[in-house]
C-alpha cells in the first residue's frame, strides 16, 4: 500500500509525451510530488470492434516509452484500465491526492467524463484542474468582435494569424522540473493485460519536416509522399501542437499552417456545437432522405464500388489505417452525394479505421463534404471521380497501387452508379430537405 502522503497526479490523455506538455508543467511546478497516470477507458475500449486496434497498440508503446524515461527518473506510470470514475474512486483510496492536473479536451464525452470526475475529486476536498496544450488557441480565443464563435473559416483563419505571436508557440521547460516526480517503481500491463492484440498496422515516424517546404505543391497528389503523415502524432499527442506550429510559422508558404488552423476551427466547433458530433450543423440537412443502401455501403468500405479513385481510397485505409487527405474528400462526397448514404455512416467508419481519428476533425471534415456542416462545401457541389483523377491522379500512379485489376473488367467490379444519375437524385435530395 502507498503511503498516503499528499501528492499531485498528472492525467495523460491526449498529450503522450513528457517533453513541452503543459498541464504535466504546471504540475510538476506545484510544490507537491507528482504521479503520472493514464486510463486505458474501458468506456472507450469496449465500443471498439477490432481487438488489434492498430490505435491502442500504437497507446500502449507510447506509455512504455515514456515509463522507461520516467522509470530513469526514479518515477513510473500509474495504469488503469476500467472506467475513469472506477479509476478515481481506486486512487483516492490509494493516495491522498491533492490536486489532479491534465489537459483540456472538447469532445462532447469528454466534458461529460471531466465534469464528473471533478465532482467526484471535489467530494473528497481534492482539486482539478486543466490546461490548454492540444491547440494554439483555446475555444474562446478566437472570437468574433461581438463574443460569439465563428462559423466560417477565412475570418476566423484571418483573426487566428493576426493573433499569434511567439508566446502561444513557446514551448514548456518541462524538463527544469522533473526533479519533482513523485519516486516509486509501478507494475506496467503488457497490451493483453487489457484485452488486446498487436496490431500489424505501422504508424508513420514523425518525419515531418522533409515534407512541409514543398507542401502545398505536393499536397492534394495521392500517388506522391507529398503529405506530413504526422496526423496519428499529432492525435495522441506524441508531437506539440506548439513545435508543428513554430515550424508551419517559418514557411513562406502557409499552406501546412493552415491544415493545423483548421484543426483548431473544429476543436472550437465541436466545443460551441457539440450538437454537431451527431447531427448536421445546419439542421435543415437532418432532413434528407438518405438510401442508406447496404449493400452498397458495404461496397464503399470494401474499396469495390467501381470508381478507382474511390476504391483505391478506401483500401488504403483498409491496409494502412490512414487515407490521403485529397481522397478522403472524393471517398466522403461519393458516399453521401453519389450513394446518399447518411454521412454518419462514414464518419462511424473512418472512426473505426483512422489511426488519427478525431472527432472534431473528422466530423467537421464529413460534415464538410456532405454539405451539412459550418462552412461546408456546398451541397451542389459533388466531386466527379473522374475529373479527380484526372487532375490529381493523372498517371494513375495512386490507383495502380491500391486497384491494379481497374482495367481489367473480369475482376473490377462495373460502377455501382451512373455519375450523372446520381448527381441528379442528390442535387433533387438536397433540394427537398431544403424547400421541406
Amino acid at each position: 500500500m502507498p503511503d498516503k502522503k499528499s501528492i499531485n497526479l498528472f492525467w495523460f490523455r491526449r498529450d503522450l509525451r513528457l517533453a513541452d506538455n503543459a498541464g504535466f508543467y504546471h504540475a510538476l511546478k506545484s510544490g507537491k510530488p507528482v504521479l503520472p497516470m493514464f486510463i486505458f477507458d474501458t468506456e472507450i475500449l469496449d465500443k471498439l470492434e477490432d481487438k488489434d486496434d492498430a490505435r491502442v497498440t500504437f497507446i500502449h508503446q507510447s506509455l512504455v516509452n515514456m515509463n522507461e524515461e520516467l522509470k530513469r527518473l526514479g518515477s513510473s506510470m500509474l495504469i488503469k484500465n476500467t472506467s475513469p470514475k472506477e479509476a478515481f474512486d481506486e486512487i483516492l483510496d490509494e493516495y491522498n491526492i491533492d490536486t489532479v492536473f491534465t489537459n483540456h479536451d472538447y469532445e462532447p464525452y469528454a466534458k461529460e467524463r471531466d465534469t464528473e470526475i471533478a465532482q467526484i475529486l471535489a467530494a473528497k476536498g481534492s482539486k482539478f484542474c486543466t490546461y490548454k496544450d492540444q491547440v494554439i488557441f483555446d475555444r474562446d480565443e478566437v472570437m468574433k468582435p461581438d463574443g460569439s464563435p465563428y462559423t466560417v473559416f477565412t475570418p476566423y483563419s484571418r483573426k487566428w494569424k493576426e493573433k499569434l505571436n511567439g508566446f502561444y508557440l513557446k514551448p514548456y521547460p518541462v524538463e527544469k522540473y522533473l526533479q519533482n516526480l513523485y519516486q516509486t517503481q509501478l507494475p506496467f500491463p503488457a497490451l493483453k493485460d487489457i484485452g488486446f492484440e498487436a496490431s500489424s498496422i505501422q504508424v508513420p515516424k514523425n518525419e515531418y519536416k522533409s515534407i512541409i517546404a514543398d507542401y502545398a505543391k505536393t499536397r492534394d497528389f495521392p500517388g506522391l509522399a507529398g503529405t506530413s503523415r504526422i496526423s496519428v502524432h499529432l492525435r495522441f499527442g506524441t508531437v506539440s501542437i506548439r513545435e508543428l506550429a513554430t515550424e508551419a510559422n517559418k514557411q513562406i508558404e502557409k499552406t501546412w499552417l493552415n491544415e493545423l488552423i483548421w484543426r483548431d476551427f473544429y476543436a472550437m466547433i465541436i466545443w460551441h456545437f457539440p450538437q454537431t458530433a451527431n447531427h448536421a450543423y445546419k439542421p435543415e440537412f437532418d432532413k434528407i432522405q438518405w438510401r442508406n443502401n447496404e449493400q452498397e455501403f458495404e461496397a464503399w468500405c470494401k474499396g469495390e464500388t467501381g470508381y478507382p479513385i474511390v476504391d483505391a481510397g478506401m483500401r488504403q485505409l483498409q491496409a494502412l489505417g490512414w487515407m490521403h487527405n485529397r481522397v478522403r474528400m472524393v471517398t466522403a462526397s461519393f458516399l453521401c452525394k453519389h450513394l446518399l448514404i447518411d454521412w454518419r455512416w462514414g464518419e462511424h467508419y473512418f472512426g473505426r479505421k483512422l489511426l488519427d481519428y478525431d472527432l472534431a476533425s473528422n466530423v467537421g471534415g464529413w460534415q464538410w463534404a456532405a454539405g451539412t456542416g459550418a462552412d461546408a462545401s456546398p451541397f451542389f457541389r459533388i466531386f466527379s471521380p473522374e475529373a479527380q483523377t484526372k487532375r490529381f491522379d493523372p498517371k494513375f500512379e495512386y490507383i495502380k497501387k491500391w486497384v491494379p485489376e481497374y482495367l481489367d473488367p473480369e475482376k473490377y467490379p462495373a460502377p455501382i452508379v451512373d455519375h450523372k444519375e446520381a448527381r441528379e437524385r442528390c442535387l433533387a435530395a438536397f433540394k427537398k430537405a431544403l424547400n421541406g
